[in-house]
């Protein structure tokens, strides 16, 4: 594929520690164009080659303006904060452009947010991009599946220090993939840690534990256990780049479908 050919990708937080690890993957990926870096208005580095925090000249400004970001782009990848999502699809849709959205908090009126922008334009839309989690989605989804009502699930994630929401998207995804294999509604069966006297484990229920700490990337397992045996099954990030490989998947995708609400398991061919 030539340059002129290439599809071009804007990125959302182009100066934090996600963004820089999503430059560096369209950077490396032949089939992409990194086109266009957005940030906050009034952030220190505006005006600034995007790729200079790792020592790299690209040729793109960091800027403010989504519109302009836009119009230089196929697809906005964001994995931003979610009133700043939110308000850069706004513009994606009504301009006519793909977005990959990796940001996660969202409430339950914000993704109807997405899914409404969705039915105009192409939307990947996923708590976690990196294929290996995805594959935990699938194998947790089959495990349950097998296991049943005999083993008791436990599920816990662990996130560096700067991580504001918590249980991690991750980890609330695995627990209703595992809720509808089992047939259950995960908000009534969800006990988000436990303290005190918190009587027997109800054996319906799905527990969620977050840990957050120094500069972990990311980790995940879900536990089953049942009466003399137990499965874990885990996935632990040690790179961003991770997140950002899937993601350059997840543009392919998006830029060559109809409008439509997709998640990693679309991209990845695992429904």
């Amino acid at each position: 594929m030539s340059q002129a050919d290439a599809i071009r990708v804007a990125i959302a937080g182009a100066a934090g520690r996600m963004g820089r690890a999503l430059i560096e993957a369209a950077l490396a990926d032949p089939l992409l164009t990194f086109s266009a870096a957005l940030e906050m208005p009034g952030h220190p580095a505006l005006g600034r080659d995007a790729g200079e925090a790792m020592g790299l000249s690209t040729g793109v400004l960091l800027e403010s303006d989504i519109e302009s970001v836009l119009e230089k782009s196929d697809c906005l990848i964001d994995f931003t904060r979610p009133a700043a999502t939110l308000a850069s699809l706004a513009h994606v849709r009504r301009m006519g452009k793909a977005m990959v959205i990796g940001t996660t908090g969202f409430s339950a009126e914000e993704k109807q947010q997405i899914a409404d922008a969705a039915a105009d334009v192409a939307v990947v839309f996923a708590p976690n991009m990196a294929v290996g989690v995805n594959a935990l989605f699938k194998l947790a989804s089959v495990a349950a599946s097998i296991l049943g009502d005999q083993f008791d699930v436990e599920i816990i994630e662990a996130h560096h220090r700067h991580k504001v929401d918590a249980p991690s998207g991750t980890a609330l995804r695995l627990g209703e993939a595992v809720a509808q294999a089992l047939g259950r509604d995960l908000a009534s069966v969800a006990v988000h840690g436990r303290e005190g006297v918190t009587g027997e484990r109800d054996t319906m229920s799905i527990g969620f534990h977050a840990i957050r700490g120094g500069d972990i990337v990311g980790e995940h397992t879900v536990l089953f256990a049942g009466l003399g045996e137990r499965i874990e099954l885990s996935v632990r990030s040690s790179s961003r780049l991770t997140y950002a490989q899937g993601a350059m998947r997840a543009v392919k995708f998006a830029t060559s479908q109809p409008p439509g609400l997709y998640d990693m398991q679309d991209v990845l061919g695992l429904h």
